[in-house]
Order: structure tokens, then sequence, then C-alpha cells
């Protein structure tokens, strides 16, 4: 039985892992279902960052078009207040009753959260009440989506083969470049058809909409998947040693403490490098370089092309050259790499050069990206691994993610610091070449 032990050992987690039989057939039908699934509930969640400024100026009333924005990812980043809570609740959900059931949870919470936000009046409607609809609405995202990364990758990495745990789970990063992708080409298309006074009044809401056609079929996909079996094998085990049913959330805070640390280490880059570099640099590109919307929305599309096809290459890679060496060099790229980058578009003010910048940018976050998923799965055994992931990433993601589009806005514009996505980037960097040092053997 893989890691029944809550500290693995490299030779324990193989050796358990190799009796566990994977079908080759099932596990490439759950990479497509639960990528597919993954997708549609963060193009959910990435089109409101897309159209940030437009939410702004009919729910958050103010003469100061900055301060409208702010407002609005104000609202965004509360959301990620919820994401620890919606961590615990479906993180332990997942570990005591099935993977399968709580991502058939998440994107169900996903659709709802979205509805409230396409239907909700203008604050010149119903005042108050609308900003407060979409803070509602934020929310319930923030509380499906803080179960959607330990629930999913769980689900991928118990699918794979041992020799594929990286490519199988990269597929999570990958298919959140998809849904980066499908909103960009949304937010490409509406603002390229409508004027721009058309999309402030209503053209906004045509994202959401759409994102609530899609939610049926992703749910439908969910509720077609097989449990994993390591999950299944997990399962009997404790029904043929008559275990005790504990909390998989006390036992993951009581016997690992210095897998959290370590997990929340390494997901602190993984939550800042997409939130500064992919979902706000469209805005950034807009408010602070003067780019139209178009110019930016387009560099996104392209760009989230790289994000793809750079995921699964870096998650394939590290199968062979192992994690630790593979998050090391993302890492570094995004340390050294985004400030030049960000120099050369400041004095390149053409849409070719956004459009290559933003495309590096998404190349770069990848490699490390790419990588995390199944560097960080490794980290907590079968017990406890929806929860210990979902715990250590969302708590670094509220904190160092959620918040970076509206601290970022007023770093630039209160504060008058240039190039902001780019230092916090570099921070993040520092902190996460630390952690990978602590990563245990497996990932090595």
């Amino acid at each position: 039985m893989e890691n029944v032990v809550l500290s693995p050992g490299a030779s324990r987690q193989s050796g358990r892992q190799a009796e566990v039989k994977h079908d080759t057939q099932v596990g490439r039908k759950a990479v497509i279902a639960a990528s597919a699934g993954n997708a549609l509930e963060w193009y959910d969640f990435t089109v409101y960052a897309l159209f940030a400024v437009y939410i702004g100026q009919n729910f958050f009333q103010n003469e100061d078009p900055t301060v409208q924005l702010m407002g609005s990812f104000m609202a965004f980043g509360l959301g990620f207040v919820v994401r620890p809570l919606g961590a615990l609740v479906l993180g332990a959900y997942g570990d005591r009753v099935g993977r399968k059931a709580a991502l058939t949870m998440t994107i169900m919470l996903m659709a709802l959260g979205t509805l409230l936000i396409a239907i909700a009046p203008p604050y010149a409607a119903i005042g108050v009440g609308a900003p407060l609809l979409i803070v509602c609405g934020r929310v319930l995202q923030g509380f499906s989506a803080g179960g959607e990364v330990g629930g999913a990758t769980a689900f991928l990495v118990e699918h794979a083969p041992v020799e594929k745990k990286g490519q199988y789970a990269s597929w999570l990063q990958a298919s959140m470049g998809i849904s980066n992708l499908l909103a960009a080409l949304v937010a490409t298309v509406v603002t390229t058809l409508l004027t721009v006074e058309q999309v402030g009044e209503w053209g906004w809401r045509i994202p959401f909409i759409l994102g609530l056609a899609i939610a049926p079929v992703g749910l439908w996909m969910r509720r077609s998947l097989d449990e994993t079996p390591h999950f299944r094998m997990e399962q009997e085990r404790q029904k043929r040693e008559g275990a005790p049913k504990k909390s998989p959330l006390l036992q993951v805070l009581r016997d690992c403490p210095k897998e959290l640390l370590v997990g929340t280490g390494l997901s602190i880059l993984w939550a800042v490098a997409p939130y500064s570099l992919i979902i706000f640099m469209p805005i950034y590109a807009q408010k602070t370089m003067g780019f139209a919307s178009s110019q930016a929305f387009l560099a996104a599309l392209i760009g989230n092309l790289f994000l793809i096809a750079g995921c699964v290459f870096s998650g394939t890679l590290s199968d062979k050259i192992g994690r630790r060496r593979m998050l090391n060099c993302g890492a570094l790229l995004l340390l050294v790499g985004v400030y030049p980058l960000m120099m050369w578009l400041q004095a390149s003010h053409t849409t070719l050069t956004l459009i290559v910048v933003q495309s590096m940018f998404c190349a770069m976050v990848s490699m490390f990206v790419g990588a995390a998923p199944a560097a960080l799965s490794e980290i907590f055994p079968t017990h406890v691994r929806s929860s210990g992931m979902s715990l250590s990433y969302n708590t670094a993601v509220t904190i160092f993610g959620g918040f970076a589009p509206a601290i970022l806005t007023w770093v630039t514009y209160a504060m008058g610091v240039a190039f902001a996505p780019a230092l916090y980037v570099m921070g993040a960097s520092l902190l996460a070449l630390v952690a990978i040092a602590f990563l245990p053997k497996p990932s090595a």
C-alpha cells in the first residue's frame, strides 16, 4: 500500500506504488475528464480578472478609475480569503468520501458563484446590494477553488503509473492554461466585436454566461470518472484493519507540520507567478503601459499556448530528471528573466513585443508550475494527500496570490513603483528556492 506512513521515504514509496495496478485506458480517461472539468471550472474563475475593469465601473462607484479597479480586485481577493476554508472542508471531504465526489462538489459551487456574478444588477440599480452580490459570488468561487487543487492533483497522481506521475499531474496546471486560453479568446472576441460602451454596459456579462453554459458539461464528465485505485486500496486497508475513522485535517496538522511548511513554501511561487504574470498582466499592460484591451487579450491568448505546452513538457521532463532539478530551473528562470523582459516591453511599445514578452512569461512560469503539482503530491501520504495539498497550496495562494492584483495595483499607482509584478515574482522565487532544498527524496 502506498504511503501509509506519514513520513514517506523514497524506497517505501516506490515499492508501495508498484503494488498498485494501473489501467492505462482508465488513466487516460481520468486525465482527459479531470483536466476538462478543471479547465471549465477555472475559466469561470479567470474571466473575473480579465473583466475586472468593467466590473469595477458597474459595481464599485467612485470618480477615480483606479479606486474602482482596486475595489474590483479587492472583491477578487476576498474570494481567496475563504479558500483555506474550502481547502479544509473539501480536502477532508475528498480524503474521507473520495476524490470523485469532491471534484463534483467543486464544480457545482463554482457554477453557483458564477451565476451570481452573471445576473447581479449594477450599483445604479440596487445600490450597495450590487457589490455585495459580487462578493458573494466570489466567496463561492473561492470556496470551490480551495478544494480544487488538492482534489484534482490527488486524482491525477493516483491514477498515474509511478513513472508518469509528473506527466499526469502536469495536466492540472496545463488545464488552467486552457481555461486562461478560453477566457482570453472570449475576451478578445467580446472586446473586438463590441464597442467600449457596449462592453461596459452589458458585454462583460457574456463570458460569465458562457461559463454557465459549459458547467453542466464538466459536471457530467466528473460524474463519469472512476475512483482512484490508491484511494480504494486505502479504504480497503482501513476497513480490513478496523481502523477508526479520523479527521484527515487533524491528522495532517498533527503529523505533517514539516510537510505543510515545505508545501506552503513551494506553493508561494506557484501562486504568485501565474497571478502576477498571466492573470494580472493584461490589466497591467492596459493601465500602466497604454496598450489597448484587444492587444493585451491577444497577447494573453497566444501566451497561454506556451503555458499549456510548457506545463506538459515540464511535468514529463520532471519524471526523467527529478522534480527538484525541474523546479530549481523554473525558479531560477523567473528570478533572473522577468525584470529584463519588463524593461524591454517598456522600451519597445509594440504589439509584437507584448506578444513575445507575454509568451516568454508563460513559458517561464510553466517550467515551475508544470512540475509543482507532482512535487507537492509526493510530500503527503494517500490518506491525507488531498487535505495536505489543499491546505498548503491555498495558504500560499490566500496570503501571496489572491490579493496580488490589488497589491500590485496599489504599489504601481499609489506608490509609483516601476515593474512591481517583476519584483513580486523575484521575491517569491527566492522563497521557492529555499523550500525546494527541503523537498523529500522522492522529489529529488
